[in-house]
This record gives structure tokens, sequence and C-alpha cells, in this order.
């Protein structure tokens, strides 16, 4: 009989995570380094763990209408059905209609950096997205709605006493195009969020686990990407 532990084998995913991100903030000392350090481990830990048919890049968003989001720490997009992904002058550049999830990555989690996740989620939600029909052998499939675009934050600790309290609770209030679906705090606790704008905020002793776990369930809920219009992008080799 195999001497593995699955138990083990998820605790240690979680304590690598957490060890990498307090490494990155007790060791660098410029403010600007520590938190490009912080993105680069929950983006490689994405990279790492996501299905390959889901990729993880810092990136902006663009849309056919030339509108392009800010700047976003990390975009989860679909590589499969994805016909292209722009990178330039060392960017990369996403096509809206490639977008499952938006995240930005902190050193710690306050009411200043929910909000700022929250205008950066906005930000990619509002732009447009085009979703053709799709043909097959006995004719073609109507155009696919779009499927919601997940926000969240990721970060290492709290500045709130208690970490996931009520100021928590409080900040994540919003606009559907501001919400935050999902969140980390790798050192205490999870938030996950619906449509309805309720949220459950859990205490979890290995979260980076639970927080990657729970994203690659929403992942596999949500629809394929829709079937991008190549032809609305291509307008803008003419101009």
């Amino acid at each position: 009989m195999s001497t593995w532990s699955l138990a083990e084998v998820l605790a240690g995913l979680h304590d690598d995570l957490e060890r990498r991100l307090a490494t990155a903030r007790k060791s660098l000392a410029h403010p600007v380094t520590k938190g490009d350090a912080s993105e680069e481990v929950w983006l490689n830990t994405l990279k790492t763990y996501l299905p390959q048919r889901y990729q993880a890049e810092k990136a902006h968003v663009v849309d056919s209408n030339g509108t392009f989001s800010e700047q976003i720490d990390i975009v989860v997009f679909d590589r499969q059905y994805s016909p292209f992904i722009f990178k330039f002058q060392g960017q990369s550049i996403v096509p809206a209609e490639s977008v499952y999830a938006v995240f930005e990555a902190k050193q710690t989690i306050n009411a200043g950096y929910v909000e700022y996740a929250q205008k950066k989620a906005a930000t990619v939600r509002g732009l447009h997205r085009t979703s053709l029909s799709i043909p097959h052998a006995g004719g073609t499939f109507p155009p696919k709605p779009l499927p919601p675009i997940l926000a969240g934050i990721l970060t290492l600790e709290s500045d709130w006493k208690p970490p996931l309290g009520q100021l928590l609770a409080d900040a994540l209030k919003s606009s559907p195009e501001e919400r935050l679906d999902l969140g980390c705090v790798a050192a205490h606790g999870v938030f996950t969020g619906d449509e309805s704008g309720s949220y459950s905020i859990a205490p979890q002793e290995k979260a980076a686990t639970a927080f990657l776990l729970e994203l690659i369930a929403r992942l596999q809920s949500s629809a394929t990407v829709p079937m991008i219009d190549t032809r609305a992008y291509a307008r803008w080799l003419t101009r």
C-alpha cells in the first residue's frame, strides 16, 4: 500500500507558497521589488497548477474597439481557443474574449487595496466582447452567452484585526462591475462571493490550496470562452 498522504500533498502546496511569500516580504527592502516578487509567486503558482487549457500572465486586456484595460497583475485566459496573444515591448496583451479571471496580488489586504482591485476588475469587465455563431457539421450553434469574468485579490497578510472580520466584509461591498468573486489571504483564509453580492469569509489553515481548488472549480463551471470575431480586430489594420 502506498505511503503517500493526500492531506500532506495539499498542505505542502500551501506551505510552499506561504513560505515564498513570506521570504519576499522579509528579504526584499524596496516596496516595488517586494510587490513584484509577490506577484511572481502567485503567478508561478497558477502557471504550475492550473489545467493547461488556461494560461496566466501579467497583462493588459484589449477589446475590438481598441480600448485597453489597466495593467492587471494576473490575467487567467484561454490558450486553447484564443487565436492571438500579443507580445509587445515585453508586455502581454490579451483579447477581452479570452479572459476567464483577473487578480491583483498584494503583500497585504486592506480597504485601499480591495478598492484598487475592484477598480481594476471594472476596467476589464467594461470591455466589449464579441461572440460569433459556431459552425458544425449540421449547421451552426448560436453565439455563446458571454461568461462572467471572475475577479479577486491575493495577499499574504491582512492589515485588519481580526484579519477576516467585518471590515473585510464591508470593503467587499461593491457594484457588479467591481465585484471581487474570490480571494486569498494566505496566512489567514479565503473569501468567496456570488453574483448576488453575498460573501462567505472563512479562516483556513491551508488557504492557498483552498483558494486554488476553488478557482479551478469555478473555472470548470464557466463556459468555454466565446468564438472571437477576429475580423473585428482586423479592422484596425486599415486605420
